[in-house]
């Protein structure tokens, strides 16, 4: 069996094809406020490199958010379409568990996004993927104080936050979160909806990021 994934929500784009259990092609490209142009030769490039046709993967795990607004929008579209069009299964993925595929031995690990004055989108879970807090938003401090007092947690993401906690940026387990949610219910692609951060601070930061980078 195979399968494309799609991830844009944030500030890497991910695209996979997976065959077998194995993963036949991976690219992470650095996100564009360009994304609605390149991102059809990205995936037409992972198609041709992988030497398998449009209709030939068996689902589309398609990250819907919580991301940025472009990012996320423009990633469920191409997904929505291309699953109805061609009469694929589609998967929804949230971002923050996406995170927390990156492996940390012995700790939960917290998935965020940040927003602005110290609020939070974010998850807790351990290294199987299990979720002992729910995706929620919410102010820093009040999901320290959901934290007992001991360094068993990690926080994981792109941005920088004020916690006495580590924080590490993610390292992506493709196979991990597609073999989790392999058997999930289907979607009716109409039904799959974009996962957006509750304000546009999201988008700023991913420019404001982008631009740092081209600085450099």
């Amino acid at each position: 069996m195979k399968y494309l994934f799609l991830d844009t929500s944030s500030f890497y784009i991910n695209i996979a094809i997976i065959s077998d259990e194995k993963i036949i092609y991976n690219r992470s490209v650095l996100n564009s406020p360009k994304l609605s142009e390149s991102i059809f030769l990205l995936i037409e490039e992972a198609f041709h490199e992988s030497n398998i046709n449009t209709t030939d993967p068996g689902k589309i795990f398609i990250v819907n958010g919580p991301g940025s607004f472009t990012g996320v929008r423009v990633g469920v579209t191409i997904a929505k379409t291309m699953a109805w069009a061609l009469k694929i299964p589609i998967v929804t993925l949230s971002t923050l568990e996406l995170y927390a595929t990156t492996e940390v031995e012995g700790k939960f690990l917290i998935p965020f996004i940040k927003d602005r004055n110290d609020y939070l989108y974010a998850g807790i879970y351990d290294n199987l993927l299990n979720n002992y807090m729910e995706d929620r938003f919410l102010h820093i401090d009040e999901l320290s104080q959901k934290l007992s007092k001991s360094n068993q947690y990690v926080f994981v993401g792109y941005d920088e936050i004020d916690t006495a906690y580590e924080v590490i940026k993610p390292e992506l387990n493709i196979l991990k979160i597609i073999g989790k949610h392999l058997d999930d219910e289907i979607i009716d692609p109409h039904h799959v909806n974009p996962n957006y951060l509750k304000k546009i601070d999201a988008e700023i930061n991913l420019e404001k990021k982008l631009n740092d980078s081209k600085d450099k």
